[in-house]
């Protein structure tokens, strides 16, 4: 596949939902749908490649910050926050939210919760996490690791995977594998775009679906 069609198949694959995502990861065999992890406020879309935060708790000795980081995250980037599913207290507020919005980052994702959602609301920030807490994690938590591998709802994100969020929750993609997964899926979006249109024009759905073989499109090939 030559470099301009890599970059179509990108583009293309920015008007796939989390569940034609998730339909091709299962094909592939691949993990990938981050569980309990939903839309909070901003934009129901996010679509970019993975920059990744660890939190862990506060280190009396030697304390660090909770977010100084935004200062290094590239525009575009989808900022993945893992606070271990903590729901006590927040590591993403409305100072994050106005500055990355303001930055040009393409979101953030939290493996925990959030606070501050009107003014991400305000600014058109999309903000997805494991549900909203007013606490601070200023002296609770502080940042442990940077670029690094970290989890979010059950699903481990490195830096560069693809992140792709909407109504329905959260995907993430392997970024050795982006290029295949997102090929597969549009690949089956259209075999489903064909099942739609046979049934709307007088076809019964169980002929559709046996005819295009719905029910055998993510299955893993092996496994056929």
């Amino acid at each position: 596949m030559d470099m301009q069609t890599d970059q179509d198949v990108w583009e293309k694959g920015r008007d796939l939902s989390t569940a034609e995502i998730s339909d091709a990861l299962d094909y592939f065999r691949l993990p990938g749908s981050a569980l309990g992890i939903g839309h909070i406020v901003g934009p129901k879309k996010i679509f970019g490649p993975a920059f990744t935060v660890r939190f862990a708790p506060v280190d009396s000795a030697k304390p660090g910050t909770v977010g100084d980081y935004l200062d290094t995250i590239p525009t575009g980037t989808v900022a993945v926050l893992d606070n271990a599913g903590r729901p006590d207290c927040t590591v993403w507020g409305g100072i994050m939210s106005q500055v990355a919005a303001n930055r040009g980052i393409g979101g953030t994702v939290v493996n925990g919760v959030c606070r501050d959602t009107a003014e991400a609301e305000d600014v058109g920030y999309p903000l997805y996490a494991a549900g909203r807490f007013m606490r601070t994690g200023k002296d609770r938590v502080q940042v442990d690791a940077v670029g690094e591998p970290v989890t979010l709802g059950g699903v481990r994100v490195c830096p560069r995977d693809l992140v792709v969020a909407d109504a329905d929750g959260v995907v993430v993609v392997p970024a050795a594998r982006t290029l295949e997964v997102l090929k597969r899926a549009l690949s089956m979006s259209e075999v489903e775009k064909r099942i739609v249109k046979a049934a709307l024009s007088g076809m019964k759905l169980a002929e559709a679906r046996r005819q295009f073989g719905y029910h055998t499109l993510q299955r893993a090939p092996e496994a056929k």
